[in-house]
């Protein structure tokens, strides 16, 4: 906050800004399946074992930390049950919410795309001479 009291807008060509560092946390597989499985259930809950069977791949520690860093950012909220073992809920925040548009748009662009990449990577793997560099002009 500047101290007029209104938000700073970040600047990601600045390599001091947070910015680069909430997309490098935002920008993750893990946060982006994350959202979207708590964006499908929202405005309600999800246990935490539920996104982890929701979510094939990520280990338990993996998804603690996921989950950490989206409480620590505003974008998921966290509920404890006091039972034994404690059951623990989450849900999407409206910040968080707001973050389910523009991760569903890379999502699937990267769904559309995914073939053409790897077509790509295979062209540039077998360039073999070069190594798949491009050359300096």
């Amino acid at each position: 906050m500047t101290s007029s009291g209104a938000a700073r807008r970040g600047d990601v060509f600045d390599p001091g800004c947070p910015t680069r560092r909430l997309l490098d946390r935002v920008g993750t597989k893990w946060t982006s399946m994350a959202v979207k499985v708590l964006a499908e259930a929202a405005p309600g809950e999800v246990r935490f074992g539920e996104l982890r069977r929701r979510m094939p791949g990520i280990s338990q520690k993996m998804l603690s930390v996921t989950l950490q860093s989206l409480v620590r950012d505003g974008l998921v909220a966290r509920r404890v049950e006091p039972t034994v073992p404690p059951c623990v809920h989450y849900r999407l925040t409206e910040l968080g919410l707001s973050l389910e548009v523009p991760l569903a748009a890379l999502r699937a662009w990267a769904e559309e795309h995914m073939a053409e990449v790897e077509r790509n990577h295979l062209q540039a793997d077998g360039q073999g001479a070069n190594n798949g560099r491009v050359p300096v002009e």
